[in-house]
């Protein structure tokens, strides 16, 4: 990636895996402190590729950063979240912050109460595609009315042996589908429609022998009634990402991230006053780079040079999570 961050200040890395990797290909290598990961051969690999100390002991390499950005399976997203406000650092962390409401929300208070001068922020990179910031552009300059509903599809087609990775154990992952992927469709679907006050779910493990769902269906509406309809899914075999926002003078809809999920396009739909066949207008995103990791990265940065509040903070990731944590509650109860 081209033109790549370069702030002067310290990045530390906590996990080192294909997110971890993402993050740190936006951000320049006289920036990267150090990395750490409990399985030292992805260290190894992350600091010789980013040419960064490996470090053994993370507490040490948090002491010695200015900010940490932690991309480790989500059980310990809100461990290593703490020991780094407890050292006064600025954190970057993965979605979904923590593998349930209870333990983002102890999050907030410890941020609130005692580390008011540190920033968090929270991994949804999804805002930052130009498809979707564009379409939220469009929104607010009424370009298709008063929005009436959205819906969306996003899943993959995962791989051999998926239901023995960390994603579908439980325990580690603290679900399937709706707090993997399912979690970007919701927030994307706060974003536009508001709070939701009433949910509707579906889970299903139709496919993979594992103890947590591989498709997640939901119905949600705000006060004023308007709805999100969604479907996140590990066995759509052919990756694919759609999201569709609906209003009374046009449509809005997004296909594709990139990559293996096909070109990034947004397509907008304007309703002619008779009805009939609408305007159509295309615009087309580059598939080699997906720009939203520097994006968010740089928005991140600059909520600490200017000292303003975080694009996707603690905040959002807890409403998020409360939504996830009343679809998983509803299974119990069956």
């Amino acid at each position: 990636m081209k033109n790549k961050i370069n702030t002067g200040l310290k990045f530390a890395f906590i996990g080192c895996g294909l997110i971890g990797n993402k993050r740190a290909n936006t951000i320049s290598k006289k920036s990267i402190q150090g990395c750490f990961d409990i399985e030292k051969k992805k260290s190894k690999t992350f600091s010789q590729k980013f040419n960064c100390k490996m470090y053994e002991n993370y507490k040490k390499l948090i002491e010695d950063s200015d900010i940490v950005v932690i991309c480790t399976p989500h059980k310990y997203l809100e461990k290593f979240t703490l020991i780094a406000l407890k050292q006064g650092k600025h954190i970057f962390v993965e979605k979904p912050a923590a593998t349930n409401s209870s333990k983002i929300k102890n999050l907030i208070f410890k941020s609130n109460t005692f580390f008011k001068k540190q920033k968090v922020q929270v991994g949804y990179n999804h805002r930052f595609h130009p498809s979707i910031v564009k379409a939220l552009k469009m929104i607010k300059q009424n370009k298709i009315g008063d929005i009436m509903y959205v819906r969306s599809s996003y899943g993959h087609g995962a791989r051999k042996n998926y239901h023995k990775e960390w994603r579908m154990n439980k325990i580690i992952s603290g679900g399937g589908e709706l707090i993997d992927q399912g979690s970007h469709i919701i927030d994307l679907s706060r974003i536009i429609l508001g709070e939701f006050v009433d949910i509707d779910s579906t889970l299903k493990s139709f496919f993979w022998k594992a103890k947590v769902e591989d498709n997640a269906f939901l119905t949600l509406r705000t006060k004023n009634n308007k709805v999100a309809f969604l479907h996140a899914s590990c066995t759509e075999w052919k990756n694919k990402f759609s999201f569709e926002i609906f209003g009374k003078k046009g449509k809005l809809e997004i296909n594709g991230l990139g990559g293996s999920y096909g070109k990034e396009k947004l397509y907008y739909y304007k309703m002619s006053k008779n009805f009939g066949v609408p305007k159509i207008k295309i615009w087309s995103f580059s598939s080699r780079e997906d720009f939203s990791w520097k994006n968010e990265i740089s928005s991140f940065i600059k909520s600490i040079r200017l000292n303003k509040k975080v694009s996707c903070g603690l905040e959002d990731a807890y409403i998020n999570m409360k939504i996830i944590d009343n679809c998983y509650k509803k299974i119990k109860r069956l």
